[in-house]
């Protein structure tokens, strides 16, 4: 099977090489390599490799930025994502497209299904989901849209590298209690997207780890487990903190659990917890820095 992956360099990017199958061939683009708001430009980059399924793990991901950069906000994570729907479907290759939680308000109160109602809160999960509307338009015959939630990994910044530093620097953190979603290791949805390459279905699809957690619990459950397995040496107080005393420029949704039933059942696998995800995440973070 021939891979053209996009935004090979993010973490989600690296993670789907590092668990890529043996009889995959992948060419892994990077921001340097392709312009994904040059339709000319997608076409030709995918009509010379010619794969049999597109991966697009490429995004504007500045949720803050985003709502002083609308246009690049909208020319990646829509237009982008609408030029590698068309160039797939000319070149009749499958196309998995990776949107966000951010396309929903968080007013409900039980996990969302793929055909809920979307109503995004700020730029970001408006230009995500502008990009699932646009990719499914112009190729539903052979788009899927893998929306993911709070996504972490060894590398790169995120939410767990980011607390990992604020513990060892700090005396006390305070952390937003009432949002509340799933934290999801990059690698386990990278597993499930090469599955998603062998059967290959289409439509709206959610995967997140297993489980619910507010970011207060996520750095919790950060710190224990860091402790733990000796990647801190101190415990420090972590406080719960109200949305409304950590203003951002962009609006979070309050509740962005996602209902994962169908999709488990189309792929024939069941995430773990996220609580023993984050534990193999940082084992592996401990190692990787060893070396």
């Amino acid at each position: 099977m021939r891979v053209l992956l996009v935004g090979g360099n993010g973490q989600l990017g690296r993670e789907l090489q590092h668990c890529k199958p043996a009889d995959v061939e992948m060419l892994a683009l990077g921001s340097a390599d392709l312009e994904l708001r040059e339709a000319e430009a997608v076409a030709a980059k995918v009509c010379g490799f010619r794969p049999r399924v597109i991966i697009n793990a490429a995004a504007y991901t500045a949720v803050d930025l985003a709502e002083s950069e609308r246009e690049a906000a909208f020319g990646v994570n829509g237009q982008g994502a609408a030029n590698l729907a068309q160039a797939a479907g000319a070149a009749g290759a499958y196309c998995l497209q990776v949107s966000t939680d951010f396309v929903f308000d968080g007013t409900q109160s039980r996990p969302y299904l793929p055909t809920d109602r979307t109503n995004p809160l700020g730029v970001y999960g408006a230009s995500k989901l502008a990009g699932e509307q646009l990719a499914l338009a112009a190729y539903p015959e052979g788009v899927a849209i893998v929306r993911t939630a709070w996504l972490y990994s060894a590398c790169g910044n995120n939410f767990v590298t980011t607390m990992l530093r604020l513990m060892g620097d700090r005396e006390t953190i305070g952390v937003v209690a009432d949002q509340v979603g799933t934290p999801t290791w990059a690698r386990g949805l990278a597993e499930a997207l090469w599955q998603m390459c062998r059967v290959q279905p289409k439509g709206i699809y959610h995967w997140t780890d297993a489980g619910v957690a507010s970011w207060y619990d996520f750095a919790v459950a950060v710190q224990e487990e860091g402790f733990s397995c000796g990647l801190l040496d101190r415990v420090i107080p972590i406080l719960p903190i109200n949305t409304v005393d950590y203003p951002t420029p962009a609006k979070r949704p309050a509740y962005s659990v996602l209902d994962k039933a169908g999709t488990w059942a189309v792929l024939g696998m069941t995430p773990c917890h996220w609580r023993v995800a984050l534990r193999r995440m940082l084992h592996e973070y401990k190692e990787n820095r060893g070396a």
